[in-house]
């Protein structure tokens, strides 16, 4: 018995470090995309002349709810932008609000931001998913070819838009998942999240680029309206609380399967602000998690499983080594290895480590954030402690956002 179980245990651990190391080879292998804006005709104030532009018309979506502390500065670096104001414009859907997130919006109208009240639309409490009902009714009042969305607590680069309007001129997408990181301080909470969603951000790019399975962030996303249009928009999806943005990515890969990109660029990078508290942190990792059996693309289905497996062992093994004290052996001739369950638990926590501390290397390059990596191996006990419970209860219990609670 304590063979057949060494054998399971090689083999799920083997699989989940060669899916890291194959994560890590796709992302390196992910070209740059830089922007060439030192060859651009200079216009007023030494920035690129809008004729130099592509003429891609955008519409910047941004649903929000309660969101009085973090929309202005949002709306202050979209309205800071270096593409042309007459090339986009910014819809704000305001998620039934009770502070003063459409006062402020209102107050950015001569910027070319409008507010869009979903009230208007949808009373409160008759649908399970506020967010992409906003999008969708956005969308419906966009001018843009380009359907650019993000969230009220982000902030971009100037030449955010630029980037993702070039990309999209060059390789004629249907999707752009673009990269995210998150604005952290020094808390612990906050550099826990930030180096969880660095290594979430890694595996996205790798995905995307290499096909493996479809993975994006709403935070950060351009699709065209034509491809939301023919897909049918969330049809189909729109009973679940979350997912506007892989279930709706999945959608439109299926319908053009080499039209669905990811944008390396540290330009595109959008800054997204933390949640506050260990309870705020699981009830969105929850969320995250509701709609991992939703997913039409049973590719990535495949992965968190291993992904769950992986960290449900790494939390039991431990407590199985109380109460069971089999050893283990392995015979290599001629040498035999006899170990405890503890120490095979330290072996594999080991080995997942520092297969995931390979991939997060370039990764964390990329986002500016290689010297938190040394935090990396203390936090992996609290990592796999949520993986699992958020796992769990995404799965089988309810979650409380944006002042509601969701099934």
């Amino acid at each position: 018995m304590q063979q057949v179980l060494l054998i399971f245990l090689l083999i799920l651990f083997g699989l989940y470090v060669l899916l890291i190391l194959y994560y890590w080879k796709s992302w390196i292998s992910i070209p740059d995309f830089e922007l060439q804006t030192a060859n651009y005709p200079q216009g007023p104030a030494g920035k690129p002349s809008p004729e130099s532009f592509v003429q891609t018309r955008i519409s910047v979506i941004i649903p929000a709810r309660n969101e009085e502390e973090n929309i202005a500065a949002c709306l202050d670096s979209i309205c800071r932008q270096s593409y042309p104001t007459a090339l986009f414009e910014v819809l704000v859907v305001d998620d039934h609000s009770t502070d003063n997130t459409a006062a402020i919006v209102n107050s950015y109208a001569d910027k070319n931001v409008k507010l869009i009240s979903l009230k208007d639309f949808i009373p409160a409490g008759e649908i399970n998913s506020y967010k992409k009902k906003a999008i969708e009714i956005a969308i419906t009042q966009s001018s843009g070819e380009l359907i650019v969305t993000t969230d009220a607590d982000c902030f971009a680069k100037e030449n955010w838009l630029q980037t993702i309007a070039a990309f999209y001129e060059e390789y004629d997408p249907a999707f752009i998942a673009a990269p995210v990181a998150i604005d952290c301080s020094n808390k612990f909470i906050e550099l826990f999240q930030a180096l969880d969603f660095m290594t979430l951000q890694g595996i996205t790019g790798a995905s995307v680029y290499k096909k493996i399975h479809s993975m994006c962030n709403g935070a950060n996303l351009a699709y065209t309206k034509k491809a939301f249009t023919e897909v049918g928009g969330f049809t189909g999806i729109d009973n679940i609380a979350s997912g506007d943005d892989m279930l709706l990515m999945h959608k439109i890969y299926k319908l053009h399967p080499h039209k669905v990109m990811f944008v390396k660029s540290r330009e595109a990078i959008v800054q997204t602000a933390p949640v506050n508290s260990v309870r705020d942190f699981l009830n969105q990792r929850i969320r995250w998690a509701s709609k991992a059996d939703k997913y039409d693309d049973k590719r990535i289905f495949a992965v968190l499983l291993l992904v769950y497996l992986v960290n449900v062992l790494l939390l039991t093994l431990p407590f199985a080594a109380i109460f069971i004290k089999a050893a283990f052996s392995i015979s290599v001739y001629p040498f035999t290895l006899v170990f405890t369950i503890l120490e095979l638990w330290a072996f594999l926590l080991i080995i997942k480590t520092i297969a995931e501390l390979i991939f997060l290397m370039p990764v964390s390059k990329f986002f500016g954030k290689r010297s938190m990596l040394w935090l990396f191996p203390l936090m992996q006990p609290f990592h796999i402690l949520y993986t699992v419970i958020a796992g769990w209860l995404g799965k089988f219990g309810s979650y409380n956002w944006k002042e509601r609670k969701v099934k």
